[in-house]
């Protein structure tokens, strides 16, 4: 029973230093990155694979470039402009993305008008 108790105790000092050396790590991830991360999330919520498919396709792409510079310590430096960049990209993705789905439903209404409005024109007509 002793053993087991000295292998989970150094088990538990592995973790313990393995979350201290990989903590420096994690923290240096750019909060451009996460941002752009996000702002990639929003729009293919909003279905800009569907109405802005260009965009948001540069967007994903400058995101891994963002992610691959991150790992590499040369381009670190690059890393901040490359999310703002694939950020901007993926919201403007988003924009247009709503903007369809908005002119769509404007238009579908303007129909639905317009067959009201013929209704009452023909049934005023046969009065």
């Amino acid at each position: 029973m002793t053993a087991s108790f000295a292998y989970l105790r150094r088990s538990l000092y592995g973790i313990a230093c393995f979350m201290v050396l990989s903590s420096p790590a994690a923290a240096q991830v750019a909060p451009e990155l996460t941002a752009a991360e996000q702002a990639v999330q929003r729009a293919t919520q909003a279905d800009a694979d569907q109405y802005a498919p260009d965009l948001i396709n540069l967007a994903r792409q400058e995101l891994m470039q963002a992610q691959q510079a991150q790992l590499d310590k040369r381009q670190r430096k690059q890393v901040p402009q490359i999310a703002l960049r694939a950020a901007a990209d993926a919201d403007l993705a988003k924009a247009r993305s709503e903007e369809a789905v908005v002119t769509a439903q404007l238009e579908q209404r303007r129909k639905e008008v317009a067959q009201l409005q013929n209704t009452l024109n023909t049934g005023e007509g046969g009065r």
